[in-house]
């Protein structure tokens, strides 16, 4: 891409020099309309107080322009003029505002509705008559002059007189509401001498030619955006007409009107001409019938010196620039920009994007699928390599226009908007593709009007039979593009089996993650090549296959359909079980585990281990836990789904407890997770000694306590004549509730009888009587 922009500069320069000089071979038509567009001088000075009320519609322009003496040398820039602007009322209003530059336009008076104004800050406040209702139809009339100025919008020299608008340079040639999203018919009468040819929008109604006079009258019956309405003049100027007829009516015949200057190649004008009859057809067969009552491009002069211009029905370009991929561009745009326009600049995709797009589908009929492809994917990776870090839309500029740098920037506006659609086709399918579009493009609720973005969400959503917000929050409305650092493993599954693991991540930080349907191409030692089409909707997610063939290799994309990323794949090991959480909480006296895994390769299940720990007690070293198995289970074996696991363990005693998870596959390998530590466990109130039981017992009974908080403990029991008979606990023990068991095989000679059992803790004593009856 960077040779076809050093391209388009040079062909910059050599139309700068002359008409005739041979100019480069097919240069992109989006560089030449980004380039023309951004470098506009259209200031937005007049910018203040854009957000006027706007409480009428506006239906008609109606122009008479006096540009005779323009013509004639020292070639003026003044001219007089009146329009007279006729809208419907939609709120009660006894006033209406209009921009209007003052550095360009000189109001002289008003007339019909009406009666007075006032002409301050770029804004014209008109006075009416009356007050008027909603529903009414309303006409002012605006008597004005053009200043003898260079404003950028008016350009007059040597014969030549055109004008060039967007985004908002209209106000500065006739008084009007100037948005896009206010679209009106427009009927032209000009005055010029004899010898100048001057053409407009729609058709030419009559040109009337007086002495040394024409007076040329156009009229649009189609309602246009202001910064789309044109004039276009010049002395001597070449004009040939060629027709098109429409398949569906052979014996209806569109105009296409061809103006060009003397000195540039005849032959590249009539071979546009040509192609344009064939792109006709077909983009009347991809979109909608061609929307006008006639069409045609001129050829300027060199102040006008990038790129092209889609002004409705009547396409401007730079002197020599009859381009095939220009023109492609520009006349796209007579569907998408100009038979529905952006109703905002929030939404200038709906024109650029599709322009740019449309020149690679162009490129795909004629050429098929391989060619489009290359063109896209150099679209692809001149954004890449420029990418300023800005969304396609951004909702701010539906209030204050941005500057033409940032709204017609190349590598968004045009490249990645174009890129968009490939992505859109990709995702939803060409069928649903192309007839969202279509529709689109039939819409009475769209055509001839202007639409927002989501307008054509809406239609490919209803085309693919799913809302597609998502795509568009992540492509249109975000920044940037995904970065994926993508891994992938072959493992061995059994006997002849095989299985392939894949990673999808994303790990870009200047935008979110964008859910896409990703590719995976694997290939084998002895069988054809598999490509495996899944939706990628969560980060870092896993996808498994198993093959009963042996795969040799994995690729990501393969055939570059996600064209806005950057890439890599790495082979890694594959984790048995991905462990995503492990934890733990306490509830009276049971402890309830939670644990969660991404996915699982042969996972047999899971053993819960418990140990028992004692930080504070002095006497004991609790350095290495005791662990012991509580629970087990059971795994998923083998799952790329998202699974959470629980188990409830009792505890007996107050206390701190470790535990862990033992992964366990069925192979017999295993692997221990993170400890968790938690106080679990009902606390005593008081210090109490049980009663042992059962009582009496031959030859096992149980003696529990109770401790309050933790204390070094002496249990021990005693016969009838206070002999010590054994020692059964003598230790530090934590608070909390405690069990010892005595078995009668422990102690040698017992007798049934009466026996004692005796607790010491810290100072509190006890006890209790306890009977052996053999």
């Amino acid at each position: 891409m960077i040779k076809k922009l050093l391209t388009a500069l040079l062909f910059l320069l050599a139309t700068t020099l002359s008409f005739s000089q041979d100019a480069p071979q097919n240069p992109v038509g989006s560089v030449l309309c980004s380039d023309k567009k951004s470098n506009s001088q259209n200031a937005f000075f007049e910018n203040v107080n854009a957000d006027i009320k706007h409480s009428f519609n506006v239906l008609d322009y109606k122009m008479n322009i006096d540009v005779y003496n323009c013509f004639i040398s020292p070639y003026p820039k003044s001219f007089t003029a009146s329009v007279i602007v006729k809208f419907e009322v939609d709120s009660s209003l006894n006033s209406i505002k209009l921009n209007a530059v003052q550095s360009s336009l000189l109001i002289d008076s008003v007339s019909m509705a009406g009666v007075s104004f006032t002409h301050t800050s770029n804004i014209l406040n008109i006075t009416l008559i009356r007050t008027y209702n909603p529903g009414e139809i309303v006409e002012v009339k605006i008597y004005y002059k053009h200043k003898n100025i260079t404003d950028n919008a008016v350009y007059i020299s040597g014969g030549f007189l055109f004008t060039d608008c967007e985004p908002e340079g209209a106000r500065k040639w006739f008084p009007c509401w100037d948005k896009p999203s206010d679209k009106a018919t427009i009927d032209l009468t000009a005055r010029v001498p004899s010898n100048v040819k001057l053409a407009s929008n729609g058709r030419l109604e009559d040109s009337i030619k007086t002495a040394d006079t024409i007076y040329y009258h156009w009229v649009s019956r189609d309602p246009i955006a202001t910064y789309l309405m044109i004039m276009t003049a010049k002395v001597n100027y070449n004009l040939d007409i060629v027709y098109w007829h429409s398949s569906l009516n052979p014996g209806d015949s569109i105009p296409m009107r061809f103006y060009w200057n003397a000195g540039e190649n005849v032959a590249s004008v009539r071979n546009m001409e040509n192609k344009l009859l064939q792109m006709t057809t077909t983009f009347s067969q991809l979109f909608s019938e061609h929307p006008f009552e006639k069409n045609g491009f001129a050829a300027l002069n060199n102040q006008f010196v990038w790129g092209g211009m889609e002004n409705q029905s009547l396409t401007s370009i730079c002197p020599n620039c009859w381009y095939e991929s220009l023109i492609t561009h520009e006349f796209a745009h007579q569907w998408f920009g100009d038979m529905i326009t952006c109703a905002t600049w929030a939404d200038i995709w709906l024109n650029e994007g599709f322009a740019t797009y449309i020149e690679a589908l162009w490129i795909e009929q004629q050429s098929g699928y391989s060619a489009y492809k290359s063109e896209i994917n150099g679209d692809a990776s001149s954004y890449l390599s420029s990418n300023p870090g800005w969304a396609i839309s951004n909702p701010a500029w539906a209030i204050t226009t941005p500057s033409t740098n940032t709204l017609f920037n190349y590598a968004i506006t045009y490249l990645k908007g174009a890129c968009v659609h490939h992505l859109l086709r990709y995702v939803v399918g060409d069928q649903a593709y192309f007839q969202g579009l279509h529709n689109y493009a039939n819409d009475p609720a769209l055509k001839y009007k202007s639409a927002v973005i989501s307008d054509f969400k809406d239609h490919l959503s209803a085309a693919y039979g799913e809302d597609l917000t998502w795509f568009f929050d992540e492509w249109i409305y975000q920044p940037n593009h995904p970065v994926y650092a993508n891994n992938y493993w072959i493992t061995g599954a059994g006997t002849n089996l095989w299985q392939v693991g894949f990673v999808a991540k994303q790990t870009q930080t200047n935008t979110p993650f964008h859910k896409m349907p990703i590719e995976v191409k694997i290939s084998f030692l002895s069988a054809p090549d598999t490509v495996i089409r899944v939706m990628n909707d969560a980060n870092n997610q896993i996808f498994m296959w198993q093959f009963n063939h042996q795969p040799s290799s994995v690729s990501f994309d393969p055939y570059n359909n996600i064209v806005l990323k950057q890439a890599s794949l790495s082979l890694i090991d594959p984790l048995p079980v991905e462990l995503t959480s492990f934890s733990g909480e306490a509830k009276n006296s049971f402890v309830v585990l939670e644990w969660t895994t991404a996915s699982e390769i042969n996972n047999r299940g899971f053993e819960i281990e418990r140990a028992s720990t004692s930080l504070n007690n002095p006497n004991k070293n609790y350095s290495v836990a005791n662990w012991e198995k509580v629970g087990f289970v059971e795994g998923n074996g083998t799952t790329s789904l998202r699974n959470v696991y629980s188990y409830t363990d009792f505890i007996a005693h107050f206390g701190t407890y470790k535990y862990r998870l033992k992964q366990i596959d069925f192979d017999g390998s295993y692997e221990y997770s993170a400890e968790v530590n938690i106080a679990a466990g009902m606390k005593p109130e008081n210090f109490v000694l049980n009663q042992n039981y059962p009582n009496p017992f031959n030859p096992v009974t149980t003696i529990s306590y109770e401790l309050p908080e933790a204390a070094v403990v002496n249990l021990k029991m005693y016969d009838m004549l206070g002999k010590e008979v054994i020692a059964l606990v003598n230790d530090y023990k934590e608070a909390g509730r405690h069990e010892v068991t005595f078995n009668l095989s422990s102690v040698n000679g017992l007798t049934s009888g009466v026996y004692f059992y005796k607790l010491t803790a810290g100072s509190f004593t006890a006890v209790k009587k306890m009977q052996l009856l053999k």
